[in-house]
């Protein structure tokens, strides 16, 4: 199957390449997606939109017209994911939800970063929940920051908007990392905001994967693990 991988906020599609091999010797060919803007530290960014990075993921679906895709989306890449899953409900065969989730009509990924000349560059580690930190050593955190390109600030303050109700057909698997599922589908049950629209999916399987926000770095392999056992494969 082919694997359109969208990562979460200051990352690009080398953010993958621990995951990526794992996938590919399972018979699987990947997409690792680098959205507008996040190509490089000095590309303008600030008038790059959510609906860019939506119609980005959009035309990877489209570029691949034999058989649905498989769509997997990081933290603010789900959402995204989400987007390109209303437009193209009948192109995917499932969306996985790497600690993140689907949002509803008119939700905005994240506005609590503060922006800096139309861009949300990477914040202090202080910045973060414990639990989002989990696992990412000294080593890793170093990495990370020397790879992060500055997110869109319009990619994560603008609205997302959704037309086509079929996208609530389409079967997800929401990966949890830094909380465990069974929060999550408590929340659900209290109709908490944040999993509103999760609670509304026809067809949702959890499975947990404990570490921190960014198991692509911190558990690869148990990541690339629990994708195939979302689509089948042991």
């Amino acid at each position: 199957m082919d694997i359109i991988m969208i990562p979460g906020f200051w990352l690009d599609g080398a953010s993958w390449a621990a995951v990526v091999p794992h996938l590919e010797r399972a018979g699987h060919t990947c997409f690792p997606l680098t959205l507008p803007g996040m190509d490089s530290l000095a590309t303008d960014r600030s008038e790059i939109t959510l609906a860019d990075h939506i119609d980005a993921v959009v035309a990877e679906i489209d570029a691949h017209p034999v058989g649905p895709v498989l769509l997997v989306g990081h933290s603010g890449g789900g959402p995204i994911a989400y987007g390109a899953v209303d437009a193209r409900p009948d192109r995917v065969a499932r969306v996985i939800y790497v600690d993140s989730g689907p949002s509803g009509e008119g939700a905005i990924i994240n506005d609590e970063y503060p922006a800096v000349n139309g861009e949300l560059p990477l914040p202090d580690w202080s910045v973060f929940e414990d639990a989002d930190l989990v696992d990412l050593d000294d080593a890793l955190r170093a990495e990370f920051r020397e790879r992060a390109i500055p997110t869109p600030a319009h990619v994560a303050q603008d609205p997302l908007h959704l037309s086509d109700e079929r996208r609530l057909d389409v079967p997800a698997t929401v990966i949890a990392c830094e909380f465990p599922s069974a929060l999550l589908q408590d929340w659900i049950t209290q109709g908490h905001p944040f999993a509103r629209e999760l609670g509304q999916l026809r067809e949702v399987e959890y499975r947990d994967l404990p570490t921190g926000h960014w198991p692509q770095f911190t558990r690869p392999e148990d990541l690339a693990t629990t994708i195939l056992e979302s689509v089948g494969q042991e």
